[in-house]
């Protein structure tokens, strides 16, 4: 028994003087080549993590052992080159660990905005935002969180547990501006996928108008087919265009001011303006090439039923009826306007001023394109009556629809009016020419004044016949004594009407005389 354990000590003492036997340069060059072997093997493993991983612990919990290894070394008094070396690798380690974040975070943002639902979320799953978004901006809300977080965490680590020995400030320095750069190029990143939405339903709108061009005409069904593919394309484009909006206007601030601290210790208010001014420029350009391209989706079907108002709505405008109020087509060209409001409204309140005033400048710029088409054919006439007609129903459009007239809109509209007298005015006078007593052809003033009494007598009362038709758009206008003259600002004599004054809004020209006024602006 005692011979076995002075056999133990004496193998104890020859173990002993194995492992002391070595000075301590040699121990110290065993531990620095054994940080190194494991310096090579965590960044070979932390390289090829797939990003699938890369949220799971193993690379977080492994920097945190590297992390306690450098305390353990630290206080055992072992060699401040293996020190040093280890603290490299925790820098390096937690480096390289923060730019797999960045990088998984533009990844992932990439796969998910492969898949659009096309459904727009409740009032309170998007926070009451007036922006009715999909759940896509959402998805690339959690991402950039989910990386930023740990990338927090990370640099807050690395500065109180490196930081307190080594000075890292070169390496903070760097890893703040890859972070700063991957923040910002995330979300230039989903700006242009949303841009790829627009674009590829853009794309599907003109194949479709092509395909129509080419079979030439199309039956009942194929019709109500098209109106409904045409009424899904503009629900998408409006989905679009309200993730563009909710990212610039709402996520974009929310997250920077969240995470600048991040790469930005001390408050710099100039570099927050250069990157907030960044990134809404971006998204600014983005959301006005996709509200063209929904305007003029609408724009197709205004022109559409503007063409029905002006020319299919049973009507001769060379001899047109008594005028009695506004006509129905009047109506159904309106009802066009109202369905868009109430779907930008719902879908993209921020740019429903935005959006109306285009089509609103378009409504017009139609009517004007119309007119000159079809001068020489189914307007080749135009009598009193349907001079009185058509200025009653543009002095309605005009009132009704006067939040969203811009100057634009007015000038057209204007053009559009002297154009209309233009062409009454001939019209007169070849009636007079071909009559064989010789009457007298109806001077441009008693046009005018013409018109203005049937606006006097019969816009009020159309407004109020009409109110729940333009709810929308004036109800505060409604109100008694609210409503002001449409022909405020043209003044002309009026033989029949001599106290009368003759203009409309956007229908400004002074007179210098009785004689006929002069078209001044052709708009085609």
């Amino acid at each position: 028994m005692n011979a076995k354990s002075g056999a133990n000590k004496t193998d104890d003492k020859g173990a002993e003087a194995k492992y002391t036997n070595h000075s301590l340069d040699e121990v110290a060059s065993m531990v620095c080549a054994t940080v190194s072997v494991f310096d090579t093997k965590v960044q070979n493993t932390f390289r090829d993590f797939e990003e699938c991983n890369i949220l799971r612990p193993f690379m977080g919990d492994t920097i945190k052992e590297i992390a306690k290894a450098c305390q353990t070394l630290e206080g055992k008094d072992s060699s401040p080159t293996a020190v040093k070396m280890l603290h490299a690798l925790h820098s390096e380690m937690t480096k390289l660990y923060i730019l797999r974040l960045c990088s998984w975070m533009r990844v992932t943002t990439k796969e998910v905005s492969k898949h659009e639902t096309w459904v727009t979320l409740s009032t309170l799953e998007r926070n009451k935002s007036p922006y009715a978004i999909s759940c896509l901006p959402l998805e690339f809300r959690e991402i950039t969180i989910s990386a930023m977080d740990r990338i927090e965490l990370m640099i807050f680590n690395l500065r109180n547990e490196t930081a307190k020995s080594y000075d890292i400030t070169r390496q903070l320095q760097e890893i703040h501006e890859s972070v700063r750069l991957a923040f910002l190029n995330s979300f230039r990143d989903f700006a242009g996928y949303l841009g790829t939405f627009g674009a590829e339903l853009a794309q599907s709108r003109s194949n479709k108008e092509n395909n129509h061009v080419q079979n030439g005409y199309m039956n009942g069904t194929d019709r109500e087919s098209s109106a409904s593919m045409d009424g899904d394309l503009h629900k998408k484009l409006l989905v679009v265009l309200s993730n563009i909006g909710y990212c610039k206007a709402e996520l974009s601030d929310q997250l920077y001011n969240k995470y600048r601290h991040i790469w930005s210790p001390i408050r710099d208010n100039d570099e927050r303006s250069a990157d907030m001014r960044d990134l809404v420029t971006s998204f600014s350009g983005l959301e006005d090439k996709v509200l063209d391209q929904y305007t003029f989706a609408k724009s197709n079907v205004i022109r559409n039923a503007a063409h029905n108002y002006l020319l299919d709505s049973g009507i001769h405008w060379g001899a047109a009826p008594v005028v009695k109020g506004i006509r129905d087509a009047t109506l159904d060209l309106l009802h066009i306007l109202v369905a868009v409001h109430a779907e930008v409204y719902s879908g993209a309140r921020p740019l429903l001023e935005k959006t109306m005033k285009i089509l609103v400048e378009g409504l017009v710029d139609i009517f004007l394109s119309l007119f000159y088409e079809n001068k020489a054919k189914d307007l080749r006439t135009l009598d009193a009556n349907g001079f009185c007609q058509l200025m009653l129903e543009l002095e309605y459009f005009e009132t009704v629809l006067n939040t969203y007239f811009s100057t634009e809109a007015q000038q057209a509209l204007k053009s559009l009016q002297e154009s209309l007298l233009e062409k009454a005015c001939e019209s007169g006078s070849e009636d007079a020419a071909s009559d064989d007593k010789q009457v007298p052809s109806v001077s441009p003033d008693d046009l005018l004044a013409l018109a203005q009494q049937h606006g006097s007598d019969l816009l009020q009362g159309e407004l109020e016949r009409t109110r729940l038709n333009i709810a929308c758009f004036m109800e505060p206008t409604l109100q008694s004594g609210s409503k002001t003259s449409a022909y405020s600002s043209y003044q002309a004599p009026a033989p029949h009407h001599p106290q009368a004054q003759v203009s409309s809004p956007s229908f400004r020209r002074q007179q210098a005389s009785s004689n006929s006024p002069i078209v001044s602006r052709r708009r085609r």
